[in-house]
């Protein structure tokens, strides 16, 4: 367990939402897509993501 959290720690993530995610994933994640779990993966895809979320909650806040 120590060596998931040192190395989500030394890749930048947050080892309490990476693992969260990584375990509520693991399961339905065909083999071929598990690298994602990777730390390093996982947050280059979070990033990825972030714009498009951004956006998302940038369009559905009301205007002033």
């Amino acid at each position: 367990m120590l060596t998931l959290i040192t190395t989500a720690r030394l890749n930048d993530v947050d080892p309490k939402a990476w693992l969260a995610d990584a375990l509520a994933r693991i399961a339905v994640l065909p083999a071929s897509g598990l690298h994602e779990l990777l730390p390093w993966e996982w947050q280059r895809l979070r990033q990825a993501d972030e714009p498009a979320d951004q956006q998302a909650a940038d369009l559905h806040v009301a205007p002033s």
